[in-house]
Formats: C-alpha cells, sequence, structure tokens
C-alpha cells in the first residue's frame, strides 16, 4: 500500500461544526495522529478555533437544513465541489442527510475518488409522520436511490436495522455499505462513578427536539410528579430553531413551572451531570447509535430509552437498560418509576452498561474500523 494510502486525506462534509466536535472530532484526531490530513466543510459556530488550532483545514459552509431547495441545494453542491478541488481529498466523508444529498452531488461533479456517506439517524423526513415529510420522503428517496448507487459511493451506517433497510429497499448493494457502531465513547472521559446518595435524577441529555422524545418525557414527569415526587426529572441540550422538529422557546420557558422538572439548557460538563445522575433516559422516535446513551452506559448509569432502530442497539433490555415503545409517555413513566424505586437493579444494570460500553462502544474501537475502512475503499 502507497504512503498516500497509509496517510489519507479526509474531507469531512457535515452540516455544524458542534456536531462534528461532539461525534467526530475523536476520529478526525486519530486520523491526523496517524499521520491523516483532515478537513472540515462545515457551519462554524462555535468550535471553528479549536479545530484550527488542531491543525485542520477549515471550509465554511452554509448549509440549509429546511427541507429541499433545489436552487439553494445546487449552490451548495458546486460549493463543495469547489472545496473538493482545491482540497483534494482520498475520501470525502458525508455525515447525515443534507450533506449527503448536496456533498455527494458535488463531490461526484468534482471527480471525487471515494465517496463516503454516514446517514446518521436517517433525519426529521424519515422519522416524521406529518404531512410535509410525507410529501417530500418519495422524492428524496428516489434521489438517494441515484446518489448511494453511484460508483465511488460506500455508505457507513450505525446500526443494523438501517443497514438492512437500505438493503433490502434497494437504496444501495450489500457491497457498498459498512456498519460503524456509532461515535464511540471516549471511557477515560467518561469513568465509571457508584450511585450518589440523594433524590433520584433523572436525566435526558438531546437536542431540544419532538423526535427526540423530549414531550414525552415531560408528560412522564407530570404523570409520575403525584406517584413519586422526589425524582427530579433533569433536561440537557439547547434548542436546534433548523430542525422541522424543534420546540419553541415559549413551550420550553413554561417547564419552568413543573416542580420535578429542571432545564439545565447547553452544558459541556456531561461527564459530571451523569455522575449525578442515577437513571439516563432517551425517548427518541429513531437514532444512528445515540451518543448520549453510549456515554451513560460508560459512567455506569442504567438507560431508558425506546424499541426503535438505534436505540436497541444500546440497551440490552432488562440488562442494562429498559426498552419501551415509542411515543408512549405512560410506557416511559412505569419504567422510570420500575427503576427509581429499584436501587439495587439501577446499580447492577448500571454495571452491565460499563462492561458493554468497554466491549463494543469505546472510542478506540471506532477510530480504528473507520481508517481501516478509509485504507481498504483507497486500496481497491
Amino acid at each position: 500500500m502507497s504512503k498516500s494510502h497509509l496517510n489519507p486525506r479526509v474531507l469531512f462534509v457535515i452540516t455544524e461544526d458542534w456536531f462534528f466536535h461532539s461525534h467526530f472530532l475523536d476520529r478526525a484526531k486519530y486520523i491526523a495522529a496517524s499521520g491523516g490530513t483532515v478537513g472540515v466543510a462545515t457551519r462554524f459556530s462555535i468550535h471553528e478555533e479549536e479545530l484550527r488550532n488542531l491543525g485542520f483545514e477549515l471550509f465554511p459552509v452554509n448549509f440549509s437544513r429546511r427541507g429541499l431547495n433545489p436552487i439553494t441545494d445546487f449552490l451548495t453542491a458546486l460549493k463543495i465541489r469547489k472545496i473538493v478541488r482545491r482540497f483534494k481529498p482520498d475520501i470525502a466523508h458525508n455525515v447525515a442527510l443534507k450533506p449527503v444529498v448536496t456533498g455527494t452531488f458535488g463531490e461526484l461533479l468534482g471527480r471525487q475518488g471515494v465517496v463516503i456517506n454516514a446517514l446518521v439517524g436517517m433525519g426529521y423526513i424519515f422519522t416524521s409522520t406529518d404531512t410535509r415529510a410525507s410529501v417530500v420522503k418519495p422524492i428524496l428517496s428516489r434521489i438517494l436511490k441515484s446518489l448511494l448507487r453511484s460508483k465511488p459511493v460506500h455508505v457507513v451506517i450505525e446500526n443494523p436495522d438501517d443497514l438492512n433497510s437500505l438493503v433490502d429497499d434497494g437504496f444501495v448493494r450489500q457491497s457498498q455499505i459498512s456498519l460503524i457502531r456509532g461515535a464511540g465513547v471516549d471511557l477515560n472521559a467518561f469513568p465509571f462513578h457508584p450511585e450518589v446518595v440523594g433524590p433520584v435524577v433523572v436525566t435526558l441529555v438531546s437536542r431540544i427536539l419532538r423526535d427526540k422524545g423530549v414531550l414525552e418525557f415531560i408528560e412522564a414527569a407530570s404523570q409520575l410528579q403525584a406517584k413519586v415526587p422526589e425524582v427530579i426529572f433533569q433536561i440537557v441540550g439547547e434548542p436546534d430553531p433548523g430542525n422541522p422538529s424543534a420546540i419553541s422557546q415559549s413551550e420550553i420557558d413554561s417547564w419552568a413551572s413543573l416542580p420535578n422538572v429542571k432545564y439545565l439548557g447547553r452544558r459541556s460538563d456531561i461527564a459530571d451531570i451523569l455522575k449525578g445522575s442515577h437513571i439516563v433516559c432517551l425517548p427518541s422516535y429513531r437514532e444512528g447509535l445515540p451518543k448520549s446513551l453510549l456515554e451513560a452506559l460508560s459512567c455506569g448509569r442504567p438507560i431508558i430509552t425506546t424499541d426503535v432502530p438505534g436505540c436497541r442497539e444500546v440497551c440490552d433490555d432488562g440488562v442494562n437498560g429498559l426498552l419501551v415503545p415509542a411515543r408512549d409517555s405512560i410506557a416511559l413513566s412505569n419504567a422510570i418509576e420500575k427503576l427509581a424505586i429499584h436501587p439495587e437493579l439501577r446499580q447492577t444494570m448500571g454495571r452491565a452498561g460499563r462492561v458493554r460500553a468497554e466491549s463494543e462502544f469505546s472510542n478506540e474501537i471506532v477510530c480504528a474500523q473507520t481508517l481501516d475502512l478509509y485504507r481498504r475503499l483507497m486500496s481497491q
């Protein structure tokens, strides 16, 4: 294998720098430490200086995240084509639905050699049941099938459910798809801690979106307030106005009137928050592989999540947590009550979760799998 194959030039194309920072920074640093070169094409709002100081080449791209706009998306694709021709990557790695569509189109125009498309979570269009999403989904499906089956394209998916669906539904050939399970978790940054003494704290770490199950979490808190009033429901995360599933600020403000709910907003000390928690919850409608649950496992916290693609990949029901149906606040409140009143069960599940994080979900595993895939595709 040539030196260039050992030390690839990788361009990450992703909508927001904070998402790159939370889900792909470890992989980018691993590539750079292995002798590779990293470029990042995204909207820079928080982490631009940090990423530049790491030696990455940065390319500002203001992705439109609201639906399909042929003119706007075509102009974005032309910008990515220009970036590809300037940076000359060995690998263009598109992350999430909008970069997959606009990025792949631009990269094909720029005659990019290897394109990796990471369809994390499948996006609002594939999870929403509203009229707008149902109209757009067939159009987007046709576009995706055309792009994903192109010769230089390889798809990376985070859970077996999505992998099988994409193959069975004809979006991609079996030879064009690989499974890398999530972003991984830094086991040292999220160390195991025994439970703290005090009232039970149930924590949800997520963007404040409807399709993350945030409203079901609030409903479960209301349902349990009379039964277990000492349990605290804690929400960590910030609104995402660019997402069609966003919850309004006025609705968020209304949570202040709920006696057992605390909204903490955006926080950077997630490991400390998990240390002070007893249960971690994510009632999402669909995920790729949720990083917040991996961090909970690493800290030794039992999880409650939904029986949907991505979430059930992390939760072994009855072993390291509990699975509930999506969009069902009553089942969610019952599961929370069960763990809230049984500390021994919580602690047993928490220990099992840490073992699973160590054996299956460490970031060392994910980083090595990603670089191995890059090198394999470049050698073909």
